[in-house]
Order: structure tokens, then sequence, then C-alpha cells
């Protein structure tokens, strides 16, 4: 995408940034990390996980995000209306985004903050789509790679 298409490349760095600006860096790095399980995305999941671990999360914490409805205990109320707020906009199959995870997340989050997290979340939603259909292979990211 990158060689192929320059100017969309560009353009979704720069939402990424954009997105990222208003959000903790640990919260999205967790967010982007599960929105990448659902998606199914092995490069994005690759990633994260390692730009996760570069900025000290815990493999605990990080492994236990695939069943983090069962492992609540290991996050914050705030990082729990985050995953449950990527988990709604990630599968949107289902319907809407449930009226009751919405003012969960705003809850936790002011105006600005939530406006980023919903943004971040779009962001890592397309960039999973990118690398899934463009079959980028996971396991030759290093985090001083970006």
């Amino acid at each position: 995408m990158a060689d192929l298409a320059p100017g969309f490349y560009r353009a979704m760095r720069q939402l990424d940034a954009a997105a990222r600006a208003g959000v903790d860096p640990t919260l999205l790095e967790l967010v982007k990390i599960r929105a990448s399980q659902i998606n199914h995305c092995a490069f994005c999941i690759d990633m994260h996980t390692k730009d996760a671990l570069a900025a000290g999360e815990s493999v605990e914490r990080i492994v236990q995000l695939s069943a983090w409805e069962e492992s609540r205990h290991f996050y914050s109320p705030r990082e729990l209306a985050a995953l449950a707020l990527t988990e709604a906009v990630t599968v949107l199959t289902d319907g809407f985004v449930p009226d009751e995870v919405y003012a969960e997340a705003a809850a936790h989050f002011d105006g600005t903050e939530l406006a980023h997290l919903v943004a971040a979340i779009t962001v890592i939603n397309a960039w999973n789509r990118i690398a899934v259909t463009t079959r980028m292979v996971p396991g030759h990211y290093r985090p001083a790679d970006r």
C-alpha cells in the first residue's frame, strides 16, 4: 500500500496520528490489540502486542485481552469501558453501538477523549482491513520500525 497508493497510505498515517493524539498510549495499545483480535488481523496483533510490551504493558494483561469480560479484574473501569466500546464499534453486524456501552464510555472519558477513542477504534479497524486484505505477514515488526 505504501508503494502502490502512497497518498492514501500517508493519509492513513496522518489519520492514525490525529486519532491517537488524545488517547492514553497504554489504553490505545489494548484497544488496538482487541480490535485486531476480533478482526483476525495477525499482523496488527503482532505489531501492537510488541508495541504494548515495549511500552511496559504486562504479558498477563495482553494475554487476557481475548477474554477480557471474564478477566475484568486485570483492567480498570476506564479500560473496561474502552474495551466494551471497541467491541461494539468493531462488531457492527450485531446492530448499533448499544446505548449503555456508549454511556459507560462517556462516564469514563470526557467529550474530547471519547471522540479520540472512537477515532482510534475506527482507524485500527481500517488498518486491520488493509493488513488482512493485502496479506501482511506477522513476525517481522520491531517497535522501533514505526
